[in-house]
């Protein structure tokens, strides 16, 4: 059986809450989130694949990444934005997963040092405040030789038509998507932060959501 807590302290440090945009990317993500899925499904299931132990989301958002937990998993979740609670709960009983839902925003998850083996996120990097304290803040609560496992989408190359869609759409974007950026060199910033190894594979989704399509999937260990 599931369960699902809420800590007390539910100060989201740095997120605004925002009634109509927060409620728009919930319903969203549960609409997109079958077709998102086909999409990526090949990338999850190599990255996620094995983890175990003490595992921690990073925006986790309504849950499209319990399915690749194991059978009676626990998950510390990390979600600000708390219209992305309900989907997210409901996600966890489907999926018979343990949810420790903690609103905190990913540069301040307010875990201890040293607390989890894994963390995960997917599509989330895009649209933290500050990606490089994020990263830090990963490598602080990963045990030596835990792993973060990404599925990110990124910048794509300069000259390229995808990249001059995402300079196009860049405002109305991060708008919409509450700070998305489609212009983050995210390698560039897993590569320096200071992680033992980084593994990234490059591949390219084809929908019509042309400036999100550029991505990158890995393993990063402490």
């Amino acid at each position: 059986m599931s369960r699902t807590t809420t800590t007390g302290d539910r100060q989201a440090t740095g997120f605004a809450q925002r009634p109509g945009r927060g409620r728009f990317n919930a319903a969203f993500f549960r609409l997109m989130g079958p077709y998102l899925e086909r999409s990526l499904r090949p990338r999850k299931r190599r990255v996620f694949a094995g983890v175990a132990g003490d595992v921690a989301e990073i925006g986790p958002g309504v849950g499209a990444n319990l399915p690749y937990l194991p059978a009676g998993a626990a998950l510390i979740a990390i979600e600000p934005n708390r219209y992305m609670h309900d989907g997210l709960r409901t996600a966890a009983l489907r999926s018979g997963v343990a949810l420790d839902l903690r609103e905190r925003t990913a540069e301040q998850t307010g875990l201890p040092d040293a607390s989890v083996d894994t963390v995960i996120s997917s599509l989330v990097l895009c649209s933290v405040q500050d990606p490089d304290a994020v990263l830090a803040e990963i490598r602080r609560i990963l045990r030596p030789g835990g792993s973060f496992r990404f599925v990110e989408h990124v910048v794509a190359p300069s000259g390229t038509p995808t990249r001059a869609s995402q300079r196009l759409f860049r405002r109305p974007w991060a708008w919409t998507f509450e700070g998305c950026s489609c212009e983050r060199d995210l390698e560039r910033s897993l590569r320096s932060a200071g992680f033992a190894e980084v593994e990234v594979e490059h591949y390219r989704l084809h929908t019509p959501l042309l400036p999100f399509n550029p991505q990158i999937a890995g393993v990063a260990r402490a």
